[in-house]
């Protein structure tokens, strides 16, 4: 923990410096998805910009409890306080029980983070199996006097807390501006205010997921979940809370209120937000209906897309940009990362493979130190990115003769490449992902070109040109090198 790593506080709107409640302890919430279809490239951002926060925390010394949950009820249509429950919805049109649903997804979920190389988090608590903790909660924002009762169901009353406290101090809007704007809707509906939100809510007769409360049969509002999950896993203070930046208003400026009002104190430290995945500059979205799921982009079973692309490419796809800028999806930018991921790894499989020299005549210098202070501001991946890139250039002339390296720094190199490729970047290789099949199909690739280095030395031309030849055309392309030869599909 000597490095002093900064990151960007939405709440301060500044890079900050990182210190922790209770050092050497970490306590990180981030919310997950609603399990009500597949998980698409939106989903996939998130996971893997704060897999790498937990990743580089771990790195860094610190005992990281990583909570990230699942939200199976009480998220309502458009995010709004109104309509049906996305699951039940679901539910109702595949003739499923909602848990059914709720089930299945969180599989397919489970399968495409471990696809990702996505670390799972330390707890991973559902909204529905903590309905009485969220009775409970609402039932501390009522005591202070931040809720009312209507019809059964439970608002938080925005106007109140706005005069006692600042309701849109993490999205910077202007809720009194509003508050002038928005008359009172004269019992035409269960809110005071239109901007009050549902802590709990009356189950209508047909609403398929309800739990007993003091109020009515019902359900907990959206916002609830967090606030109650993340201060009952991690503590009344906990140092960080993350999402994508879509959740930075309503739900976590909610969270904000919800448990300063039950609490009498805000629970998070720091606020950090990914950026969004946009197709021609609209945002990736479940509700928008043009997101690509990641199973379709593994298959490349999609209209938008040219080729099947793998988990790692969309990976590295996600780290070559700074977390906090957009990236725009395109299936060329997917090729591109494609190639530059190819270069990564077959540079780094070349590194496994030199041999060192008396002297260094090529620059490796400081790259651990170069990497470190990248990531160390705010988790510049694009910086660690292209150093490693320039790793990769001293890699490729002491392979192709035109350099040297000494022992010492040929060590330290592999373990710097190691320690960023794989282990805080999460990057899988050929080298550390393969299977004995895929072994033995390189053995065999291996041995044919070993014929044909042979055959070359006994000037057997013919059979030379037939193994390559024949090779080309299954798509391998060989390089002859000093040391015989390279291969890759």
């Amino acid at each position: 923990m000597d490095n002093k790593l900064f990151i960007y506080n939405t709440l301060s709107r500044k890079k900050e410096l990182f210190e922790p409640l209770h050092a050497p302890h970490v306590g990180m919430y981030v919310c997950g998805p609603t399990v009500y279809g597949d998980a698409h490239l939106g989903h996939a951002r998130p996971a893997i910009t704060f897999d790498l926060v937990y990743r580089y925390l771990t790195h860094l010394g610190y005992k990281v409890r990583y909570v990230r949950n699942i939200t199976d009820v009480g998220h309502l249509e458009n995010d709004a306080d109104a309509g049906e429950d996305k699951i039940a919805k679901k539910a109702r049109l595949e003739q499923l029980e909602p848990m059914e649903i709720v089930q299945y997804y969180t599989n397919r979920y489970h399968k495409a983070m471990e696809a990702l190389n996505v670390l799972p988090p330390s707890i991973e608590p559902h909204a529905s199996g903590h309905i009485i903790e969220q009775i409970e909660f609402v039932k501390s924002i009522l005591h202070a006097g931040f809720a009312y009762e209507s019809h059964g169901s439970v608002y938080f009353n925005v106007e109140k807390y706005n005069k006692s406290h600042h309701y849109g101090k993490l999205s910077g809007r202007n809720i009194d501006e509003l508050l002038e704007t928005t008359r009172d809707l004269d019992g035409q509906n269960e809110k005071r205010k239109s901007v009050d939100f549902a802590l709990w809510k009356k189950a209508m007769p047909e609403h398929i997921m309800r739990w007993p409360s003091p109020w009515s049969d019902g359900f907990p509002g959206w916002h609830l979940e967090c606030s109650v999950m993340g201060t009952k896993y991690l503590g009344e203070k906990f140092d960080i809370h993350g999402g994508g930046m879509d959740l930075v208003f309503p739900h976590h400026e909610c969270e904000i209120a919800q448990s300063t009002a039950a609490l009498g104190h805000e629970s998070v430290r720091y606020w950090m937000h990914n950026n969004m995945i946009t197709i021609n500059g609209q945002k990736m979205g479940k509700s928008l209906g043009n997101f690509i799921t990641l199973e379709e982009f593994f298959t490349g079973n999609h209209k938008l897309l040219t080729q099947p692309f793998s988990p790692m490419t969309i990976r590295f796809f996600i780290l070559q940009a700074h977390y906090r800028g957009t990236v725009d999806f395109s299936s060329e930018a997917l090729v591109a990362s494609e190639k530059g991921l190819s270069r990564l790894v077959e540079g780094y499989e070349r590194l496994q493979k030199l041999q060192a020299g008396a002297e260094t005549t090529v620059d490796v210098a400081g790259l651990r130190d170069k990497c470190e202070a990248a990531m160390c501001d705010d988790l510049n991946t694009p910086i660690v990115i292209a150093q490693l890139f320039e790793a990769i250039k001293a890699i490729n002339t002491v392979h192709d003769g035109k350099g040297t390296i000494s022992q010492v720094d040929l060590d330290e190199l592999k373990s710097v490449m190691k320690l960023f490729i794989e282990d805080i970047l999460g990057l899988k290789t050929q080298l550390s992902d393969v299977d004995s099949s895929t072994e033995a199909y390189k053995k065999a690739i291996d041995l044919l070109l070993s014929i044909r280095l042979e055959a070359k030395a006994n000037k057997d031309w013919a059979t030379a040109d037939k193994i390559r030849n024949q090779l080309a055309a299954f798509g391998f392309d060989v390089k002859d090198t000093k040391d015989g030869f390279e291969w890759k599909l």
